[in-house]
């Protein structure tokens, strides 16, 4: 009856069991074993979004015009580079915006934005959608289609082109499945050792043990003392209370130890997981156990290329996809290179051989820099009549 309605409506039925699909489904796939929401509970995994969403938000955003010749012209007038500085709509800012849609396709596998156009179809704006508040289905001519409700009981429906749909990796080409799910056991075990860290700090923070007893006790006289006993000592806010036996009872600690049982060792070990689920550099995420200064400048390049660019291009194509006209010279490109300005002696020797080759002359280096250009008249000028020209001239060389 079911696949009969939904043909009658023109939709496709779908193989049961696909992936893809099933990841739509509550408690199944990227919801698998463990939910987004309750997988930050892990700091490495909110740790790990937090480094490739904001990374990629703060990034300079460059629309480029391409001619026929195949040569790229930055396009200022484009709309999108006012969306950049003036932000999507009224409520988001461009950076507070692609931060919220990354993290979603990070977390659950698909980021969904809404295109806002003008009455001239104009670019306009974008609207953030969580994807828990859209439901997908393909319908008869193998498009998507997007029913996102406003939370409000209002269901809007919109077609590919009229939204921006950030996958990670899918099973079949149309919706994005999330590491969580392709890892739930790495994750569901990471989450069992902090569950368990968490045990034994509530216990006490210590090992439990025994109490000798001379003689045979009842049944109900070792009910009432363990009960006495794990009221009065059990927990952690009545560690290191005084303990008083009686009638020849004896306290016998338990040896075992956080150490002895590998459960920092364990935890330690849980986060290089996470991390290679996400292919995040451990230091990136204030995991300095193995990390110096020589490795941790190299774990930044290593993010940068192998993490972020290809979530970079992803974003790039997707705009290329659903943004901008099918076909049209425009295409967005998400500037990597600034990270190279937390490093000023490789910046500026890049620099300095791309003007010794003459790939950039200074002004273009001065704008890279984010300084006004000073002009060909004021590079031949002498460094002592630099310094007395005025400061309209200079036009503020330091932003």
């Amino acid at each position: 009856m079911i696949d009969l309605i939904a043909s009658r409506l023109g939709y496709e039925r779908r193989a049961d069991g696909e992936p893809s699909w099933t990841a739509l489904t509550p408690g199944v796939g990227y919801l698998a074993g463990m939910s987004a929401r309750a997988a930050e509970n892990l700091s490495t995994v909110l740790a790990c979004t937090n480094a490739i969403s904001t990374a990629l938000a703060s990034v300079p955003a460059l629309v480029y015009r391409r001619n026929a010749d195949g040569d790229r012209i930055e396009a200022t007038s484009h709309p999108l580079n006012r969306i950049v500085r003036n932000g999507v709509s009224q409520r988001m800012s461009w950076v507070d915006f692609l931060e919220h849609w990354i993290a979603s396709a990070v977390l659950t596998g698909n980021g969904l934005a809404v295109i806002e156009r003008g009455r001239n179809g104009q670019l306009a704006g974008f609207r953030y959608v969580p994807w828990g508040m859209a439901t997908v289905s393909e319908l008869s001519s193998g498009r998507l289609a997007y029913d996102v409700s406003d939370g409000r009981g209002h269901t809007h429906r919109y077609l590919e082109g009229e939204v921006a749909h950030l996958r990670d990796r899918t099973d079949d080409g149309k919706i994005g499945r999330s590491r969580l799910s392709r890892a739930a056991d790495t994750v569901t075990g990471v989450q069992a050792a902090n569950s368990h860290a968490n045990a034994f700090l509530a216990n006490g923070a210590a090992p439990s043990g025994w109490i000798e007893v001379p003689g045979t006790m009842r049944p109900e006289q070792r009910t009432s003392l363990r009960d006495t006993f794990q009221s009065g000592h059990g927990g952690a806010g009545n560690a290191g209370k005084t303990l008083i036996l009686d009638g020849g009872m004896k306290w016998q600690a338990s040896q075992i130890s956080p150490e002895d049982a590998e459960l920092l060792e364990t935890r330690k070990f849980g986060v290089v997981e996470i991390c290679r689920v996400f292919g995040v550099p451990p230091p990136i995420v204030q995991d300095h156990s193995h990390a110096t200064f020589t490795n941790s400048e190299t774990a930044g390049r290593w993010f940068a290329t192998f993490c972020l660019a290809p979530w970079a291009r992803k974003i790039e194509a997707e705009f290329a996809r659903s943004v901008f006209p099918s076909g049209g010279p425009y295409e967005l490109e998400l500037d990597l290179s600034g990270f190279l300005r937390g490093d000023p002696e490789t910046r500026w020797n890049a620099h300095k051989i791309a003007l010794d080759s003459g790939v950039l002359d200074p002004d273009e280096v001065r704008q890279i820099e984010g300084w006004n250009p000073r002009g060909d008249t004021a590079i031949a000028v002498s460094g002592d009549q630099e310094a007395n020209l005025p400061l309209e001239t200079e036009g503020g060389a330091n932003g």
